[in-house]
């Protein structure tokens, strides 16, 4: 991990000579979620094949650039399209755009992902906030000689995802008449989606989503001292006895049909936040 810190000498002065102001909230946007990205006030955009140390997004739903601008008249750094284990990036590479928010100043992320629900009372379309999650990644990005200036040996994630956050999230989805589920996100590595018996394990052990993103990243957030809000959008039902085949496709046109209202919860929640 020590070597995070000299990657991080690099990184931030090529983004000061593309963006000089002080973003406020980190979002990592997940598949599907082009409309956050059209509601920013964007005043920069970086493309990742030019960032030192930067992995660039194999997958073909994920665009591959840093944003900088406003939303909310919030000043935020985004990140459209992020990076999967399944592509082949190590767990620090996958969590080092998390060490640059910090490095920049950012002590909020907002994490999104697309997810398929293990709970039979969610839909697909629906926004579930993410109250806490399971990592069946089988990798942790904090393996290794710990930078005791980066974060502690061992951080403690019994409120990984900031119950203050949650708490105004579904006040204001609440306010503003959209339906937001609650439930526990299940990270695998994929690509492959899971078998009926997976499935019917996950929900066991109590997951009601599973994806193949977002716990490293809120990991390494939470090791860096940095508080998470995080949502995944309802693509499929993942019902071990009445299962059906999806197809990328598919899951892409059910995040399209939240997008709009992912974006208008996104909006209506930062400026409640930035200043916690």
């Amino acid at each position: 991990m020590l070597e995070i810190r000299k990657q991080l000498d690099e990184t931030i002065p090529l983004i000061r000579k593309y963006y000089r102001g002080t973003p406020k909230i980190g979002i990592i946007l997940g598949t599907g979620l082009g409309k956050v990205v059209e509601s920013i006030d964007v005043e920069t955009e970086i493309h990742y094949e030019k960032i030192p140390h930067f992995a660039v997004s194999t997958v073909e739903s994920h665009a591959g650039k840093l944003i900088f601008g406003t939303l909310a008249s919030v000043p935020v750094m985004a990140m459209q399209g992020r990076f999967h284990y399944y592509e082949g990036w190590t767990m620090k590479q996958i969590t080092y755009p998390v060490r640059v928010m910090k490095a920049l100043g950012i002590n909020i992320l907002l994490v999104s992902n697309a997810a398929g629900a293990l709970n039979p009372l969610f839909r697909p379309g629906d926004i579930m906030l993410i109250t806490d999650h399971i990592n069946l990644i089988g990798d942790n990005p904090l393996i290794g000689r710990n930078d005791d200036t980066l974060g502690p040996r061992f951080p403690d994630m019994s409120d990984a995802y900031t119950k203050e956050f949650r708490d105004i999230a579904e006040k204001t989805a609440l306010e503003i008449g959209i339906r937001l589920v609650q439930g526990v996100y299940v990270p695998v590595s994929g690509p492959n989606l899971e078998t009926p018996a997976e499935y019917r394990y996950l929900r066991t052990i109590g997951g009601d989503a599973v994806g193949m993103s977002t716990a490293p990243e809120v990991i390494v957030a939470v090791h860096s001292g940095m508080k998470t809000l995080g949502f995944s959008i309802i693509t499929d039902m993942c019902l071990p006895d009445a299962i059906e085949p999806v197809t990328l496709a598919e899951i892409l046109s059910t995040a399209a049909t939240a997008d709009m209202k992912m974006a208008t919860l996104v909006k209506a929640i930062l400026p409640k936040i930035v200043d916690m």
